[in-house]
């Protein structure tokens, strides 16, 4: 009878609670690997992929400008912001482009080149979040550099 109630402590009678927890915290406002064009996948640091995506997006989109000349009465030397999204398919889309009153008035046609040449960028893997393709937006500044 002694031994029975000594071996009685090593019996648990309560449920153990050492479930794994889930992290149900997730962060918006950054994403697990941005997205990148067919050039900058191969790269594995984050930060360097992110960078050759921003170096690669803004290329293109200068080398298609180029391809235009541009009549103006005053030299311009301006930042416009172009707002992109990359949708979980990685395809690029316009949400909104802010430019100055100067630009709009001695560049009319700036707007719709834009969109022409953001819209004949290629396909990217688009950005992952937890595994998942995510909608990402940017806020691309380009500098409208002209002299009379």
């Amino acid at each position: 009878m002694i031994v029975l109630f000594n071996s009685c402590d090593k019996f648990s009678f309560y449920k153990s609670n050492k479930k794994q927890p889930i992290d149900t915290i997730v962060d918006f406002s950054s994403v697990d690997m941005f997205p990148s064009f067919k050039d900058c996948n191969p790269i594995i640091d984050k930060d360097k992929k992110a960078d050759c995506f921003r170096e690669t997006i803004h290329q293109k989109i200068g080398a298609e400008l180029l391809k235009h000349q541009f009549t103006i009465k005053d030299a311009i030397d301006e930042l416009v912001y172009v707002d992109v999204l990359i949708n979980s398919n990685g395809e690029f889309l316009i949400a909104g482009i802010a430019s100055s009153q100067n630009i709009k008035d001695q560049i009319p046609k700036l707007d719709s080149l834009l969109i022409a040449s953001i819209q004949s960028l290629p396909k990217v893997y688009p950005a992952i979040k937890r595994g998942i393709p995510v909608t990402t937006k940017y806020r691309l500044p380009i500098k409208i550099q002209l002299q009379e």
